[in-house]
């Protein structure tokens, strides 16, 4: 009896902060409706030309394109010791962790979840997550100095967003900087002081009784990052690829859905749209909710010819991107409770 009553604590406590979800929710439909409010013209989809909206076909088909991207990245880093589907499940339960957390918590220990349910060690996942982390933070080395040297032929950083704005972003990019580079060290060059770090956070009070597994699996990962290091640098540029090519899916996105809409300065929305992503990265709220779409509407709005399609761009941005990333991440989470139902059930 206290098997089975253990058994239904664990199958009870849920993976994912339904309140966040709910927050997420409601400030993403808040800050569209207020965009909607303020940029809607009375006529305005008159204005719509029946032979560009076939683009947004091509966004969905761009979105998909970014999952398979993740999906053959983390089974890339996990040397194919997980099938396709299951990269692809992790990779839907990524997105959807990431679109329903707050920036600072990220969809990372939900990944690593989804990796344990597929087979992998702890110590593994948690190596592959940080390994893949790390991508994004040489994606972001390299976005900077682009940006950087973009802004002096281009209006890269809107005029609105003032002085503030500007130094904000600069600070951005500092701290996207400076992590990359730590993690780098960290994970690349002295993986056991990532180690030492996770030993001393499991001696806190509440987490002290899970000590003696997070040491192991500490170990597990400094093997891992070992092994990584190891790998030629053909590994680490594809891998790299792979990641970039996700990357290149996000930005084109938001450009794909202006130009479904009406024409406009391709080559200055993309840069737009780099900085903007950039940007997302440091939004507390879960999902960026809230922030994304004012930044959206600050960023890619003054290049909307029309300023009523700036609220119907949104919208439709983050029907795409947003909705259907929690759409088809709960179909991916329902799989691991499924599975992890029938485990407890086996036992």
């Amino acid at each position: 009896m206290q098997e089975s009553a253990h058994s239904d604590t664990r199958l009870t406590k849920p993976l994912i902060s339904y309140k966040y979800m709910a927050i997420s929710i409601a400030l993403s439909v808040i800050s569209m409706a207020i965009v909607v409010y303020l940029t809607y013209t009375p006529g305005i989809l008159e204005h719509l030309k029946p032979k560009r909206l076939p683009g947004l076909v091509l966004a969905i088909g761009v979105t998909l394109l970014k999952v398979y991207f993740s999906a053959a990245k983390i089974r890339f880093l996990a040397e194919k010791a997980i099938g396709k589907m299951a990269s692809i499940r992790i990779a839907l339960t990524w997105d959807f962790a990431s679109a329903i957390t707050p920036s600072t918590i990220g969809g990372a220990p939900v990944a690593t979840f989804a990796m344990m349910r597929e087979g992998l060690k702890l110590g593994k996942s948690s190596a592959i997550v940080l390994y893949g982390v790390m991508l994004d933070q040489f994606w972001y080395a390299l976005a900077v100095p682009i940006l950087l040297i973009c802004g002096i032929w281009f209006k890269v950083l809107p005029d609105e967003i003032g002085l503030v704005g500007n130094a904000a972003m600069l600070l951005i990019y500092i701290t996207l900087l400076t992590y990359g580079a730590l993690l780098a060290y960290g994970l690349l060059i002295n993986p056991a002081s990532l180690s030492r770090v996770i030993t001393r956070i499991f001696k806190l009070p509440l987490l002290r009784k899970f000590s003696a597994r997070a040491e192991a699996e500490a170990e597990n990962l400094v093997l891992y990052s070992g092994r990584l290091r190891e790998k030629p640098i053909a590994f680490v540029v594809k891998a790299f690829l792979l990641s970039t090519a996700s990357w290149l899916c996000r930005i084109a996105l938001p450009v794909i859905v202006i130009l479904s809409l009406l024409p406009g300065d391709e080559t200055l929305m993309v840069l737009r749209s780099l900085a903007m992503n950039l940007a997302f990265l440091v939004i507390p709220t879960p999902g960026g909710s809230g922030g994304v779409e004012g930044l959206f509407a600050l960023f890619m709005g003054p290049l909307i010819d029309r300023s009523g399609f700036i609220g119907l761009a949104v919208f439709l941005w983050r029907i795409i991107t947003y909705y259907i990333s929690i759409g088809l991440g709960i179909m991916a989470m329902l799989w691991y409770i499924k599975a992890t139902v029938d485990d407890n059930f086996r036992v």
